[in-house]
């Protein structure tokens, strides 16, 4: 049984009324003020000075309106569902409460979180604009902002590190996916997409992973002389060359470079042997973060660093043009024997160079190979037959056939790729149901 409503009844269901009509505002100025760009609110603002103007400010310092908007919108939701299961529970008795949360769960996600963040992601620019002024004059409240750093503070003093001196930071998934709005809105290009998502990837990637390894460096010999040295730069193409002592040849004890030895040549010193005039190394690990790679070769002006394992032995090199092609793409010179490390074959497969990485081959090919273990392609068909293959052996991964056709001594060349038909995960082209090992 219903009971009838009391003046009071009626005065909360009002209240709760306006709460909703303020979620709604502000779910619409959330969404819609996050997907606004710099160039957009700019471009507005030419042609609405005083709400443009809001704007632009909102957009320029995010984390002004991020946390007390935030805070708005959970005092208002706590409020608001209290109030409903209270009058929901003088109207139905027991039963109320189950009344007032089914409202909360169903009404209120679907006029205030779902209908507004739809209409904002459609309509960004007037969303942003129409929000931009009341929320600019929300957030210049003093007490609460104030009450939004203290929570921020307190927040810091439980969860000890970094902190969230600024309010919650916008994650790499969440900030692609303004950029994709962007790019879809037509505010920026495809190829400044693309950079964008370079320089968010540059930062997690290591050495490893762009280096040239070991097997594929053109060294030379300690002993070699200047000329000679010469000669190999001029013939490959290189303005720097590592130094292998002959006694060890995975140990670099110099570089070379071709300025330095032009210099030595020219005074006549040409028969001296290159490591008397070559340049110390430098050493790095593996694992070092390619980013602050590139800083320390810009700070202390070297090009070229030799890339170590965790036992100290050689296994590659990383050039200044490496870490600026993690940057701006595949950068090829008149000197270069460029060869495309992925060539589409006329059924539909691939031609696969086995140093070509496998989060190359994952975005090829839109699958997800495990890329933890392997930085190259050869490495993971290598890994996964767990032995050295023979040309023909094959393994299966995520719906694909990874075939090597060419071998160079121990290590895979070349990879055939093709869709992989119903067979077992590994084998060789001469028994395709045949599992190597048995």
């Amino acid at each position: 049984m219903i009971a009838a409503f009391t003046t009071t009844d009626w005065i909360l269901l009002l209240v709760i009324l306006v709460l909703l009509g303020l979620l709604i505002f502000m779910s619409l100025a959330e969404m819609g003020l996050s997907r606004m760009t710099k160039p957009k609110a700019a471009a507005i603002a030419e042609r609405r000075k005083r709400q443009g103007a809001a704007l632009v400010d909102l957009v320029e310092h995010p984390e002004r309106w991020i946390n007390p908007l935030l805070l708005s919108v959970n005092v208002c939701q706590t409020v608001q569902a209290t109030l409903t299961g209270v009058v929901a529970a003088r109207a139905f008795g027991a039963i109320g409460v189950v009344i007032g949360v089914l409202l909360n769960v169903i009404v209120f996600f679907v006029l205030a979180e779902a209908v507004p963040k739809t209409y904002a992601v459609l309509h960004a620019d007037r969303a942003a604009l129409l929000t931009a002024r009341p929320i600019r004059l929300l957030v210049t409240f003093a007490p609460l902002r104030w009450i939004s750093q203290m929570l921020i503070k307190l927040t810091n003093v439980i969860v000890r590190g970094k902190g969230l001196e600024e309010g919650p930071f916008v994650r790499e998934q969440e900030f692609l996916g303004h950029v994709d709005a962007a790019l879809e809105d037509e505010v920026i290009e495809e190829e400044e997409r693309d950079l964008i998502e370079s320089v968010i990837e540059f930062g997690d990637t290591v050495a490893r992973e762009i280096m040239t390894p070991l097997p594929d460096m053109v060294t030379i010999g300690s002993k070699v002389s200047v000329a000679e040295a010469i000669g190999v730069a001029i013939e490959h193409g290189f303005s720097r060359l590592p130094v292998i002592d002959e006694e060890k040849d995975d140990d670099v004890v110099g570089v070379a470079v071709m300025k330095d030895l032009v210099r030595e040549q020219r005074a006549g010193r040409g028969s001296d042997a290159v490591l008397v005039h070559a340049r110390h190394p430098r050493i790095i690990p593996e694992n070092k973060s390619v980013s602050k790679l590139m800083r320390e070769m810009q700070t202390n002006k070297f090009h070229l660093a030799v890339v170590a394992d965790e036992y100290g032995s050689i296994t590659g090199m990383v050039t200044l043009e490496d870490c600026l092609e993690e940057l701006v793409g595949e950068i090829v010179d008149e000197y270069d024997d460029h060869e495309l490390d992925i060539v589409p074959l006329a059924d539909g497969g691939y031609l696969i160079d086995g140093s070509a990485p496998v989060a190359d081959v994952n975005e090829l090919l839109a699958i997800r190979l495990p890329d933890e273990e392997w930085d190259s392609i050869g490495g993971y068909v290598f890994g996964t037959l767990g032995r050295v293959p023979t040309v023909g052996e094959w393994v299966d991964g995520d719906g694909w056939r990874f075939e090597v056709v060419q071998l160079e001594g121990r290590r895979i060349r070349k990879i055939e790729v093709t869709l992989s038909p119903e067979s077992g995960p590994i084998g060789s082209s001469d028994d395709p149901g045949a599992v190597p090992g048995k």
